[in-house]
């Protein structure tokens, strides 16, 4: 009869409907950390965007949102156009992915793009659904993952220079290093501000945005799970350096400053933190360049094991 078919029609509108809103992105939460880094940890994964404390302390300048599915993370970065991490977990992956697919037609008005895929997920994107999505390399996002070994050692003859500033600042300052606590929390973020205001007119937006994340991590420190360094010279805080654990073999540096002025505070802080707070990690990862020509030169120096490629994948219909 004409009221059974729309009865019909009205229930596959509900069913339809009911599968749009499974996926419900919101702000991540501290009290997220748990279970998300219990599912980044369990998946394997590399790359610096399977770092919570990472995606939380940006989460306000990307506006960042997360999503549990089938015991799956998903993610959302809301400037601009809407793009979502490639979904991370032991979950059904290709409904999953279907499921964003549906999610941006919808929210987004738009046609999937998932950002920062790593070789493998390219792989087995392709596998789960062939030809339904165009791949485009982003070598700015790639990242730049060391030997802890060889960041702690410098071994060798093309890490001369970097041992020559290292000795050069060690027999020129009264110097130590020790972790971040809260009795120098304060002193770093004083530290940064003079950093902020020596290097602000390179990039003002940027200076801002960065500064916001730092102030978040700062403040979240011990909940994020977060363990750092700082440098001393003089009786100054010159360098300071802080991250968290990606996975047991390896550890991703998410924040590193220092005085550019103050020649050896950058490789000294790095090869210190690597010696007294990273040696039971096998790799770090310290992020990528951005696309900046100086910070890929200075990443490129210290002779990364794995330059890890990323990716975005572009939904094609």
């Amino acid at each position: 009869s004409r009221y059974k078919r729309r009865n019909i029609g009205y229930s596959k509108k509900r069913t339809w409907f009911r599968r749009i809103i499974l996926l419900e992105f919101r702000n991540p939460e501290l009290s997220d950390r748990a279970w998300v880094t219990g599912v980044m940890e369990r998946s394997g994964d590399m790359a610096c965007e399977y770092c919570f404390g990472n995606l939380y302390i940006w989460a306000p300048v990307y506006e960042n949102t997360i999503c549990e599915y089938d015991g799956m993370f998903l993610a959302r970065d809301g400037v601009g156009d809407p793009m979502y991490l490639y979904p991370c977990g032991d979950g059904d992956k290709k409904a999953a992915v279907n499921e964003l697919i549906r999610y941006a037609e919808n929210h987004d008005g738009a046609r999937l793009t998932m950002y920062c895929l790593t070789p493998s997920n390219v792989r087995e994107l392709e596998d789960m659904m062939p030809g339904k999505f165009e791949f485009t390399e982003m070598r700015e996002f790639a990242d730049y993952i060391y030997n802890t070994t060889d960041l702690i050692d410098l071994a060798g003859r093309k890490y001369h220079g970097k041992r020559n500033h290292i000795a050069y600042f060690k027999n020129n300052h009264d110097w130590h290093f020790e972790p971040i606590n809260d009795g120098n929390m304060q002193l770093c973020l004083d530290m940064n501000r003079k950093w902020e205001a020596l290097n602000r007119e390179k990039d003002p937006d940027e200076i801002d945005s960065e500064l916001e994340a730092i102030k978040r991590a700062f403040s979240n420190f011990d909940e994020l799970g977060f363990k750092g360094g700082v440098l001393y010279a003089d009786g100054e805080v010159v360098a300071y350096t802080l991250g968290e654990e990606l996975n047991s073999s390896a550890f991703c540096t998410h924040i590193e400053k220092a005085y550019a002025s103050v020649r050896g505070a950058y490789p000294t802080v790095n090869r210190e933190f690597a010696a007294n707070m990273l040696a039971n990690y096998k790799f770090i990862n310290r992020e990528d360049d951005t696309g900046s020509e100086g910070l890929r030169k200075a990443k490129l120096s210290y002779y990364p094991e794995i330059l890890l490629q990323k990716y975005r994948a572009f939904y094609k219909g």
